[in-house]
């Protein structure tokens, strides 16, 4: 038993009596749409590695427009971050 370690859920092979498979897969498998194209989901090691596949998928994918959304909703939230604390921003002007 690890201190830092999650715990893993269980799975149950479950058949319905009267299920017919004809290879769709278990309709009581819930999986999000997305989970095939996705480095990020599944089991992966711990959190350095988790923002390495989620860095490698930012760069990977085609949509530059959602990338530099992104980028600005994070400028504009270190940008509130810094008013909060009182930052003085004036050290980054020229003096005159």
């Amino acid at each position: 038993m690890g201190i830092f370690k999650s715990r893993k859920n269980k799975k149950f092979s479950y058949t319905p009596r009267h299920f017919k498979n004809e290879g769709e897969g278990s309709p009581f498998e819930m999986k999000h749409k997305f989970d095939d194209y996705r480095k990020t989901v599944g089991p992966t090691g711990g959190i350095k590695s988790k923002f390495q596949n989620a860095f490698d998928e930012l760069k990977e994918s085609p949509d530059r427009s959602a990338n530099r959304r992104i980028l600005i909703i994070i400028a504009i939230l270190i940008l509130i971050f810094l008013f909060i604390i009182e930052f003085d921003l004036s050290i980054f002007l020229p003096n005159t």
